[in-house]
């Protein structure tokens, strides 16, 4: 919430708009007085965004439902000149400012007829206008993909998951956790998505009757299969079929009756709300805090109250009323025990959510899976990149599901043409999905130079299709399959591409797995060595990213980690704008603000090196800050995988393996698979808003294959977003901003695992 005000205050100000703070949600509305309602500057939101909860604190309000209240509320916003709000909350505060909107005009009249205000006032201030941001760690409002808060506590929950996972496999123990959600099972789906577990129980689909033996019986099974531990989540809100509460002791004395297990039970509660926002969470609140300025300048006294939201990758605006509605109606769909309708109105990334957990999580006896004869090889290609086991185990299950024998090739296409081969089963990717690095091995070597070898162990081990996870070197190498085709059947194959990076630098994707874990370590790193300055003088840090060529990182990472200035390649920079940059800070550290944070792209400039600015600033800062320098390396490639791309990872290779199943039907003849077309051989990328396959050959037109970057790059446009935030003045292109839509409901049904993330 901290970097949705801090947005706010700042874009606000850039447009030249007076901001207030109103302290205490609607309590400090009603209160009124300098204290609840109080002008902010720009400083008053420094050093904000590692901060978690809201630092202008939040309250329920009963007052405010009260007709009294809302008048006094529009008394002491009159008194200051306020007719522009906006609300970061839940369901029911943003219906609250919808009927305060609605009033508006009514509360004025009486404030005039009690003497209040006169009837100029009434002239000046006729319209109040109202844009809402989400902001809820249960993820329960209808219209939007994430809300503010839930990408944090999920966060929370897979850090407890991890450790608890650590004590389980040792001790043999079954683990049932509780998680918020009394009326929404997204962080309990989610979680149980991103951490493998064995059952969940959500409020929007109560297990069938008899769940009680068939989970015993699966727990059972896997400790049979040499799993030493199970984790059941349970959400607070979780029901059965007759809308009785499932508790997490009952299901523990369910599981020590039936099985004998020796079983604990966690509750995490409101850990799952505290701790320091995640890079994703200060990302989205910082585009929405832009957006909802922008929504307000723009709308008119017909225009209804929106939400700002993300749809995708998209900023997207909604009517408010009609996302609330919805969100009521989930509500009364499960009342009614109508839980399959319940399930649609969440939206489209939660039935994509629920439906590949369901592919993943329950094996199926062999008896009752189909016979592909299909043989499909997973292999991962490029530097490692968290998330990508979690694709690997994806696609392994999905393929098993649908009948294939799927094999994995260790060390890419190093390993491929040493055939170091071997079929892998359901149960040898337990545990896989928090994981980091690459389970299975990876190299950059590319195939060009083994296309004999190859070939020969594709016929070896009839190597019916290709599923390929990894970078920049993995689309390189489809491109030369496909070139090899006309001279080898056995690459006349379907064959497909993850992308899995942390550069995130691949064409045809806005974005790739392993970049969220990398911009994460790269926000907590910042947030340490921001924070290793306090309570000494005047400190500039100046910060080496990966990347390449590639400036993702440190742009999306100094969005996130409030840097002063993100130099990269994509975005030349000379002398002057470096001097430009030194003042720019010179004079922001003459005010209350102690630290500056400068990032570096790897490769942003051959002759301005890291040392070179960090020279600079010292010499010029001279007086005012003093420098300090820090090159990240390869701890951004490391540790355990962000529970965004364990679960982008997941959906993402479960899609490309259906889609691999689709065309080796479709491409079967005379007994044998033959593919050799140009949509057989594709990148799966997320583009705006859903995950989309391209033939790699058309992609060649978008990619500078000597700097290894696409030439057009989405996340350009949130550059100018992270100069307004650091005080710049720079221009906003508004072209791409949201525009106000309706929310689309009852769409046609979709047999892919996931439309979009």
């Amino acid at each position: 919430m901290n970097a949705a005000v801090r947005a706010v205050v700042r874009m606000g100000i850039y447009v030249g708009a007076k901001v207030y703070f109103i302290r205490e949600g609607y309590q400090g509305m009603v209160d009124g007085g300098e204290e609840n309602i109080k002008e902010a500057t720009w400083e008053s939101v420094s050093s904000m965004l590692q901060v978690g909860g809201t630092v202008i604190g939040s309250a329920r309000c009963k007052e405010f439902r009260t007709h009294e209240g809302r008048l006094k509320a529009a008394h002491n916003l009159v008194q200051k000149g306020i007719t522009n709000l906006c609300v970061i909350g839940g369901d029911g505060s943003l219906t609250g400012a919808n009927l305060f909107r609605e009033e508006w005009s009514g509360l004025l009249g009486e404030l005039v007829q009690q003497g209040l205000i006169d009837t100029d006032a009434v002239q000046k201030y006729s319209a109040l206008h109202i844009v809402g941001m989400v902001g809820s760690i249960d993820n329960d409002f209808c219209g939007t993909d994430m809300t503010i808060g839930t990408d944090s506590a999920l966060h929370r929950i897979i850090e407890v998951v991890d450790a608890i996972m650590t004590t389980a496999q040792s001790h043999q123990r079954t683990f049932v956790l509780e998680v918020m959600g009394r009326h929404c099972g997204y962080l309990a789906l989610v979680s149980a998505l991103a951490c493998g577990a064995d059952w969940v129980l959500i409020p929007e689909m109560p297990p069938e009757d008899g769940w009680e033996d068939k989970m015993c019986q699966k727990l059972s099974a896997n400790r049979a299969g040499m799993k030493r531990l199970n984790i059941i989540i349970v959400a607070e809100g979780a029901i059965d079929h007759n809308n009785k509460p499932i508790t997490t002791d009952y299901v523990k004395n369910l599981v020590v009756k039936c099985l004998g297990f020796d079983t604990r039970v966690t509750i995490l509660g409101h850990v799952q709300r505290g701790g320091t926002p995640s890079a994703f969470d200060r990302i989205l609140a910082s585009r929405m805090g832009v957006e909802a300025v922008l929504a307000l300048l723009e709308t008119t006294a017909n225009t209804p109250a929106c939400v700002v939201s993300l749809c995708g990758n998209q900023s997207v605006r909604l009517p408010l009323m009609e996302c609330v509605q919805m969100t009521q109606e989930v509500q009364k769909a499960m009342d009614e025990k109508k839980f399959e309708e319940a399930v649609k109105l969440r939206g489209r990334s939660f039935e994509n959510n629920l439906r590949t957990y369901k592919l993943l999580a329950h094996h199926k006896p062999e008896s009752e899976l189909p016979t592909s004869n299909f043989n499909v090889a997973v292999l991962n290609v490029g530097a490692p990149a968290a998330g990508m086991n979690a694709a690997v185990r994806s696609a392994v299950r999905v393929g098993i599901t649908e009948g294939h024998k799927m094999f994995a090739v260790n060390d890419g296409f190093d390993g491929f043409y040493k055939g170091q081969i071997k079929e892998i089963k359901w149960a040898d990717v337990g545990g896989w999905t928090g994981q980091g690095g690459s389970l299975l091995g990876t190299k950059r070597t590319l195939p060009a130079k083994h296309l004999d070898k190859i070939a020969e162990q594709m016929r070896k081990h009839n190597i019916n299709a290709l599923l390929v996870i990894g970078g920049f070197e993995a689309y390189l190498s489809l491109l030369e399959l496909l070139t090899a085709r006309g001279k080898y059947d056995e690459f006349c194959v379907p064959m497909v591409m993850v992308p899995a990076t942390v550069s995130n630098n691949v064409p045809g994707s806005d974005l790739s797995v392993g970049a969220d874990t990398a911009l994460n370590a790269i926000t907590t790193t910042c947030d340490r060595i921001k924070q290793s300055a306090s309570g000494t003088k005047r400190r500039v840090f100046i910060i080496e990213t990966m990347g390449g060529y590639c400036g993702y990182l440190a742009s999306v990472g100094g969005l996130a980690a409030g840097a002063d200035a993100a130099y990269i390649y994509e975005e030349p920079f000379d002398i002057r704008d470096l001097q430009a940059n030194v003042e720019h800070l010179t004079e922001k550290m003459k005010t209350s603000i102690q630290r500056g944070l400068v990032l570096r792209n790897e490769n942003s400039n051959e002759n301005y090196t890291t040392d070179f600015i960090y020279q600079l600033y010292s010499e010029e800062g001279h007086g005012v800050f003093d420098c300090r320098k820090n090159v990240l390396g390869h701890m951004q490639q490391g540790g355990a995988p962000s529970p965004f791309d364990r679960n982008f990872g997941t959906k993402i290779s479960a899609k490309a393996l259906q889609w691999v199943s689709k065309k080796l039907v479709e491409s079967f003849r005379q007994g044998r698979v033959f593919a050799n077309n140009e949509e057989s051989c594709c990148l799966l990328g997320m583009r705006r808003r859903a995950l989309v396959f391209q033939p790699v050959v058309q992609l060649k037109e978008e990619t500078d294959f000597v700097h290894r970057i696409p030439k057009e790059q989405w996340w350009l446009k949130l550059r100018p977003l992270m100069k307004i935030l650091a005080k710049y003045k720079t221009s906003y292109d508004v072209s791409d901003s949201g525009q106000l839509e309706h929310i689309v409901r009852n769409r046609p049904k979709e047999s892919d695992v996931s439309a979009a993330m």
